[in-house]
């Protein structure tokens, strides 16, 4: 059994590249995701209330709504619309809800609160707001909810978009 206490014992220095580690990470965390169609989206973890998994059959339906809303959630005693992220961005390919789990990112700004169904979490991520571009090859119904883009290097080249919560907050697409 391995304890803290044996971590205090050893009096091992610190290599020399471990303080290049430990460096201050540049930027603003955010919460990196995709949609359905693959697309990679980043929301700003400062209006992000919480990520849950959820099984889909905690999502109640409510009929008469809009197509855009997968239904309604308690979430810890408070209840939000939940919606499909890709299919309220403009996005033809639907979520798949046939699986034992989705993630939710439940954005909020003061007393309102909404659920964004996503295909996968991805993680946590510093990124630059000062590297951010103008975001290209975007559709018209997605453009009102996409502050720019971050190119991001690594094995594959990848481009992450990053969302206005708080327009999709105050979208007249609700229509509620």
């Amino acid at each position: 059994m391995f304890s803290s206490s044996d971590l205090l014992a050893q009096n091992t220095p610190l290599e020399s590249g471990t303080m290049d580690a430990l460096q201050t990470p540049e930027g603003d965390l955010h919460i990196l995701f995709t949609i359905a169609s693959g697309d990679a989206l980043a929301l700003s973890a400062v209006g992000v209330r919480e990520v849950v998994a959820v099984s889909p059959d905690r999502i109640t339906p409510v009929p008469n709504t809009s197509p855009l809303l997968l239904g309604i959630l308690n979430l810890r005693g408070q209840v939000i619309w939940v919606t499909d992220t890709g299919k309220f961005l403009g996005d033809d390919t639907p979520l798949n809800t046939d699986r034992p789990e989705l993630s939710v990112i439940a954005i909020e700004d003061d007393e309102l609160i909404v659920g964004l169904a996503v295909h996968q979490v991805k993680g946590m991520e510093w990124l630059n707001t000062e590297q951010i571009k103008p975001a290209t090859n975007i559709s018209d119904n997605m453009a009102p909810f996409i502050r720019g883009e971050w190119v991001l290097e690594g094995e594959q080249q990848q481009i992450v978009k990053l969302l206005d919560p708080l327009a999709i907050l105050r979208s007249a697409r609700w229509g509620l």
